[in-house]
């Protein structure tokens, strides 16, 4: 009313009227206060529950805890702390250290009762290691645990990294610890199992998380109700920039990316896909469960919360998050799974297997100089952590010499702390003089060359400079990287009291090391994390450099589905000069496999399962029959020995295609063509067999005919290989391009793998690269033009790129799957390691090859091929190419035949000279 500057009289005919109607508004207005009270409970905090942990002989949690903390710590230090030219006054004066640092944590962790939770952490740690089951080294600020170190719920020796304990646990300011612990990814389940086992099934839940509607994932479920194609819808969610630290919204991608924006106004079906998912943004998808949380309760858990049930899961969910399940008194335990632990398992496994070895990755010495040279060298490629480009080239500026800097490698590159990298890098190298804030600080920042890196140094230099505790220390670190100014300006006046008090600063130099210190608590890294993490990349490094060939085995099985992945390895093969064997029936594993060549050298043999379509399942049913009953004889041994309940029609064209029969017929060609011919045959031959019914494989006699193959001429060179594409999914015997490398060179083409290197060596972003288009995707755009994103594969990998219509219509002949092209493209960076090309010129690579092909070298093996290869030569007539012929000439030797002149080279020269009976190999250089 007073809005509309209205009366009463405008909506009410009197002001009895209005009386009347609102004579019973306060006791409704009342009822409603009522309902809304009883309806209304606000659930109360309540204090951590957890199970009383089950001790021997009637001893206390706490008894428990400080018998196991002393017999483990004893263990650790003759295993791990104590060296052979140690005398007894120098072990002694170690144990003292160790033990009085025990003993302070103990009654720390003691007096705030946490003795059962370090209990029930540990037991579970241990029945996995008990197991064999691969554990991580630490997680989080744990590690500065000595206690956690002794009980072997880390690995990490705290006092050596000099890691704080008040940094896990103060002393001044009680909260519940926090183990994060990894697990092998592969064998993560058991653990929780173990969990649910000794303590009840009806105790031990996961805990629920809702997922939200995130630019990504709206775009691509939209994309799916309007029925829109994946491919398209994919490409879309691809234009959205993903920083998983810090996502962004759609309309924020819509205002930073030019080309999600040309996308969405050059196809109307793409502006209703994102103006519907622009309205969706944010709203709960789904309810899940969280990746890593499990809660264990002292009771059954639907006593204490709600529980929800998935339906694909047989453990519960709690219905609250995880901060509401700590408020309802549960205590979180993470069970993460980390695939480098699995990889750092198998490759142990495969040492064994190869050299007799067993190694413990826990004494892998932490000196190893092999080990610094390779990360110097910034060859990470598969070393945990450190294989992004930012981390290769970090590696290469610091030259990595000790443990310490790869500490300071993981903590320093991240958002923020990435300022501090130039002053860090300048001062190792000596470039500019080190600078402490103040003497005494020399110790605490020597490691890191004055750079204040990490949380732990915030607390300790606090702890020397102004005599704060170190749980003082550790709420200064939280009220600097909180920023609030009450908080902040009573902590100034502590810090420039003490450093008065006890080194007689004055207040203005006090007060100015607090702001210094204060800038660096805003990027500060937790120590311990960074150090256990630095620790499994040691791991991996060590075992690249020592034992490459198997840790390079172990890390492709990890990466088996991801044949992107797999062919970056593949090139980090060809670098480390480690032959990666064809897949063979007879020779491979279901996974990737070390083999001993006739020389004595290891090489990898490609995984069965890593093939597209065949399964890992199936695989190892065929290699069990394999072990059991021998090698396959032949193809048809082979289908007499399969089962067609194992082994399918796309399974066993892609064996075909990949070279896995190879040793039973080498034309491809005719294995892919007979595979209905062979199917039929197995079928037939299994209805004969008794025991047929009753086993995936079986015994039994060859009563039935073996049916001829199919006949088919030998693929050519690129067709062998496009199959073999399809079926691995990158090239894997030899690439198309692999005889174009000086060529290549003289075009400047950039190889995939070497753009980022390129982008910063020029002024341009606009670089020329090669490949074989592998697959074409077309678009139609709101205004009816047609775009494209037109996926490449080089030697090195695979990149896409994308046509607008203009050069899409000038070049849609040489977009064809198969077709090798040149390319000028501008390169767009987005995120360390996310590049998106822009296609700019499109043309046929093998005339611009040809046209810097300096000569053509043909091998020949019979005499009869020479008045072929006159003839074709003398069709095209003399020109600048120079023509090499290798001939046999006996006792295994070869002559070289230059002729004399040169020729012209036409773009059907070299297919024509391939095809020539007797010609075994023709090279362009």
């Amino acid at each position: 009313t007073n809005r509309r500057k209205a009366t009463p009289e405008h909506y009410f005919k009197s002001a009895d009227q209005m009386a009347e109607l609102f004579k019973d508004l306060p006791e409704a207005i009342e009822n409603t206060v009522q309902i809304a009270k009883r309806c209304a409970f606000m659930l109360k905090e309540v204090k951590p529950i957890l199970p009383r942990f089950e001790t021997a002989d009637g001893r206390t949690e706490e008894q428990e805890l400080r018998e196991r903390t002393v017999t483990g710590l004893e263990w650790r230090l003759q295993n791990y702390v104590f060296r052979p030219d140690w005398d007894e006054a120098k072990k002694e004066a170690a144990r003292k250290q160790y033990f009085d640092r025990m003993e302070y944590e103990l009654g720390v962790l003691i007096k705030m009762g946490f003795a059962g939770y370090f209990l029930i952490v540990s037991d579970f740690i241990q029945w996995a290691k008990d197991r064999e089951i691969p554990v991580g080294p630490g997680r989080g600020s744990g590690a500065g645990s000595v206690v956690a170190w002794a009980t072997k719920i880390t690995d990490l020796d705290p006092i050596e990294m000099n890691l704080l304990f008040e940094r896990f646990l103060n002393p001044e300011r009680v909260s519940m610890p926090d183990f994060d612990v990894d697990f092998c990814q592969e064998r993560r389940g058991e653990v929780i199992n173990y969990v649910r086992d000794k303590y009840g099934h009806d105790s031990v839940a996961q805990i629920i998380t809702f997922g939200k509607l995130q630019a990504r994932a709206v775009v691509r479920d939209v994309g799916r109700v309007l029925q829109m194609p994946y491919g398209q819808v994919d490409k879309v969610a691809k234009l959205v920039p993903q920083n998983p630290a810090n996502p962004i919204s759609l309309e924020e991608a819509l205002e930073s990316e030019p080309m999600l924006r040309d996308a969405r106004d050059a196809d109307e079906q793409v502006r209703k896909l994102i103006d519907i998912a622009l309205k969706l943004e944010g709203l709960y998808r789904h309810a899940s469960t969280h990746a890593a949380g499990v809660v264990i309760g002292d009771r059954r858990l639907d006593e204490l919360v709600p529980l929800y049930r998935d339906p694909g899961s047989e453990i519960a969910a709690t219905q609250f998050n995880m901060k509401d399940v700590e408020k309802a008194g549960l205590v979180k335990f993470d069970f993460l799974g980390l695939k480098t632990l699995t990889v750092i398992k198998d490759a142990i496994r495969l040492i064994r297997e190869t050299t007799g070895q067993e190694l413990d990755p826990l004494k892998f010495p932490l000196d190893d100089k092999p080990t610094y040279q390779l990360l110097a060298k910034g060859d990470c490629s598969a070393v945990f952590q450190l294989e992004s480009a930012g981390m290769r080239d970090l590696c290469k500026q610091m030259n990595v010499k000790n443990f310490e800097e790869i500490i300071a490698i993981v903590a320093l590159f991240r958002p923020g702390p990435m300022e501090n990298i130039p002053k860090y890098i300048a001062n190792l190298r000596g470039e500019e003089k080190i600078e402490y804030m103040h003497p005494l600080l020399e110790p605490v920042l020597k490691d890191t060359y004055g750079v204040m890196i990490y949380q732990e140094q915030v607390m300790a230099a606090a702890q020397i400079l102004a005599g704060y505790t170190l749980g003082g220390a550790d709420l200064l670190r939280r009220a600097m990287g909180k920023k609030i100014k009450a908080e902040m300006d009573q902590q100034r006046s502590v810090f420039v009291e003490g450093c008065g008090k006890t080194h007689n600063i004055s207040p203005e130099m006090a007060s100015s090391i607090f702001d210094q210190i204060a800038k660096f608590a805003d990027y500060g890294f937790n120590k311990a994390h960074s150090a256990v993490y630095a620790y499994i990349a040691f791991q991996t490094a060590y075992l690249k450099t020592h034992y490459p060939v198997e840790f390079m085995a172990a890390t492709m099985t990890q990466d088996m589905s991801n044949t992107d992945k797999l062919a970056v390895l593949r090139q980090e093969l060809n670098k480390m000069k480690i032959s990666l064997l064809l897949p063979d029936i007879n020779k491979s594993l279901p996974r990737f496999s070390v083999e001993k060549l006739e020389d004595g050298k290891k090489a990898i043999r490609y995984a069965l399962a890593a093939l597209k379509g065949v399964g890992e399942d199936a695989m190892i049913r065929v290699v069990a029959e394999r072990a059991k009953n021998g090698p396959f004889k032949d193809l048809y041994d082979f289908a007499r020995r399969l089962d067609s309940g194992v082994i399918n029609k796309r399974q066993m064209e892609s064996l075909s295609s990949s070279g896995a029969f190879d040793a039973f017929n080498p034309n491809r060609a005719e294995v892919l063509a007979s595979v209905e011919i062979l199917m039929r045959y197995a079928s037939a031959h299994a209805e004969e067999k008794a025991s047929g019914q009753v086993s995936l494989f079986g015994g039994g006699g060859n009563a039935l005919p073996e049916p001829p193959l199919a006949k088919a001429d030998k693929w050519e060179p690129l067709e062998r290989l496009r199959h073999e594409f399809e079926a691995v999914g990158f090239y894997l015997s030899a690439h198309p391009l692999d005889n174009m490398t000086s060529q290549l060179e003289r075009l400047r083409v950039v190889p995939s793998t070497r753009v980022q290197e390129a982008l910063h060596a020029s002024p341009t972003n606009r670089l020329r690269m090669a490949g074989i288009v592998v697959r074409k995707q077309e678009r139609t755009s709101q205004k009816g033009n047609r775009f494209a994103f037109v996926s490449v594969s080089d030697p090195f990998g695979v990149f896409e790129m994308m046509v607008f219509s203009e050069l899409l219509n000038a070049s849609r002949e040489l977009l064809e799957a198969g077709t090798p092209i040149l390319l000028s493209v501008d390169v767009d960076k987005k995120g360390e390691d996310e590049l998106r090309f822009l296609a700019q010129s499109i043309e046929p690579l093998t005339a611009a090859v040809q046209s810097v092909t300096r000569q053509i070298v043909i091998h020949v093996g019979q005499p009869a091929a020479l008045a072929k290869i006159k003839s074709i030569l003398d069709q095209n007539g003399q020109g600048r190419v120079k023509v090499h012929l290798i001939m046999d000439a006996g006792k295994n030797r070869e002559a070289t035949v230059e002729l004399p002149g040169g020729w012209n080279l036409k773009e059907e020269t070299p297919r024509a000279l391939r095809a020539v009976g007797g010609v075994t190999d023709v090279r362009e250089i």
